[in-house]
């Protein structure tokens, strides 16, 4: 299964990278490689559009 960032869209292999049901409505996969959790880079839920990290 190859994973794609939500943020870059760059496809990773998950090291050091991240994936987590959306906090907001529990219905999608969020996934964030190293480069965008560090800079915490916006990413946009599929299902609700709700907007994180902040």
């Amino acid at each position: 299964m190859i994973l794609v960032c939500n943020s870059c869209k760059k496809e990773i292999s998950n090291e050091g990278g991240i994936s987590f049901i959306c906090p907001n409505c529990g219905k999608s996969k969020i996934v964030r490689c190293m480069h965008c959790k560090e800079l915490a880079s916006k990413y946009v839920c599929e299902s609700c559009n709700f907007e994180g990290p902040n």
